[in-house]
């Protein structure tokens, strides 16, 4: 077969499967991994294709940072969805930690609970709005507000964090990737969300399903380091199974 016939085949099979793996080409096309990435690479080039981890996708797998206001009306209603069905799981814990971004945004909007409860958050607008609520008492983290997020980043932050610890964080995130992990779209948010996750006992990622099959900049952690993942129904059936079978819960809100 020759360059232009395979990168037919290759174009061929993205238009009918959106995204290939590499093994699965080398296993059809008989030549080695190393020419079918050079393949790929000058695909790409021409603006055919995007290359991913092990293969390559008809569409963008990247996740990029859009400001607050614009992602709060996309999928407002999954997100409103998703931040029902995490109520579900705060059980008796009497300390919370909120990342920020507008899914988690829609969990504290909802969230009312009927015992005491201490919540931590860098969120400018998740302590705003839990703040007046009876049975909440915000721990509100200082630092360098970014204005995409409305959110606190940075060492005065994570300074806060050394002496505290939490049952549960709810943490939002740009991209779920199996074979690479959780990642957000901002490198300068990355520590902090890093340090909160060591914080706490357990996570939670709340996340619709259109953060499935991509990737942000900046990795916060592994999947198995999660043991909740809380999306809406419209998740890729094959990306739950996985998830389940790493022993993380999936909730469908």
């Amino acid at each position: 077969m020759t360059i232009t016939e395979r990168h037919q085949y290759i174009l061929a099979e993205l238009q009918s499967k959106g995204n290939i793996n590499i093994q699965d080409l080398c296993d059809h096309l008989e030549v080695s991994g190393v020419t079918l990435r050079k393949d790929l690479k000058i695909l790409e080039e021409k603006n055919l294709l995007f290359r991913t981890h092990g293969g390559a996708a008809l569409n963008n797998p990247y996740a990029i940072e859009r400001p607050i206001h614009e992602k709060q009306h996309i999928n407002s209603h999954e997100k409103q969805r998703i931040g029902r069905a995490a109520l579900s799981i705060i059980g008796g814990n009497d300390c919370l930690m909120l990342g920020s971004g507008t899914t988690i945004f829609e969990f504290a909007r909802q969230l009312n609970p009927a015992h005491p409860v201490t919540v931590i958050t860098p969120a400018l607008k998740v302590g705003i709005e839990l703040s007046d609520k009876p049975n909440i008492e915000v721990l509100q983290l200082g630092g360098l507000i970014r204005q995409n997020s409305s959110s606190v980043a940075g060492n005065f932050a994570e300074y806060m964090l050394e002496s505290v610890s939490c049952g549960i964080l709810f943490l939002g995130v740009d991209g779920i990737d199996l074979d690479y992990g959780f990642t957000i779209s901002n490198l300068t948010e990355a520590g902090l969300n890093q340090k909160m996750i060591s914080t706490a006992q357990s996570i939670a990622i709340l996340a619709d399903h259109t953060k499935f099959g991509r990737r942000g900049i900046a990795k916060i952690c592994d999947l198995e380091t999660v043991r909740y993942v809380i999306t809406d129904s419209l998740a890729p059936r094959e990306s739950v199974t996985a998830l389940e079978e790493m022993g993380i819960q999936v909730i469908m809100g």
